[in-house]
């Protein structure tokens, strides 16, 4: 009985660690500790490849911002650190207007209107692709997960992965000074 028991404990001490959602605590998402992650232009791979619909329904294509850097901003209205850093984010955006473009993508959102709401709030320049499910971020393998947010990716002018941030934006400065190693 004693031995029994004892399998028992040591059975439910190893599955209590094995979770989809393995580090999340109660969130349901993760977030990483702001790390940038450059990669050098010889190992960067194909160019990203994304379409969808953006928040007011209309046709998103990332493939239309090739040509100079882009920033894919990864959020929901429901972040706390996402809505912490949207005055940086939206400051960046404005700070790169013309030599990067951006373009979010809105994860977990249960309708357009809340996600809408907070882009009327924060004043965001620019368009985001509505992912409730996170399918969107399959589109980064290797880079983001489908709960990674809030998470940045810049995109090289061919569009192909050149850095990230995962985690809460450490500032303004950091993400205009990334774009621009990118750019330069």
């Amino acid at each position: 009985m004693r031995k029994t028991l004892g399998a028992l404990a040591c059975a439910a001490l190893l599955l209590s660690g094995c979770s989809s959602l393995e580090g999340t605590g109660d969130t349901g998402f993760v977030s990483g500790d702001g790390t940038v992650h450059a990669v050098k232009a010889v190992d960067r791979a194909s160019p990203v490849e994304l379409s969808g619909k953006d928040l007011d329904g209309k046709a998103l294509d990332i493939a239309a911002l090739r040509g100079k850097p882009a920033v894919v901003v990864v959020w929901g209205s429901w972040c706390g650190p996402c809505v912490a850093e949207a005055p940086d984010v939206v400051a960046a955006a404005k700070q790169l207007d013309g030599r990067a473009s951006f373009v979010g993508i809105n994860l977990r959102d249960a309708s357009t209107a809340e996600a809408l709401a907070y882009e009327r709030k924060y004043d965001v320049p620019y368009p985001s692709f509505y992912s409730p499910d996170g399918e969107a971020m399959l589109k980064f393998p290797g880079t983001l997960g489908p709960r990674s947010i809030p998470a940045f990716v810049v995109l090289d002018g061919e569009g192909r992965i050149a850095a990230s941030i995962l985690g809460k934006l450490p500032s303004t400065r950091t993400l205009v000074d990334l774009v621009e190693d990118v750019d330069g």
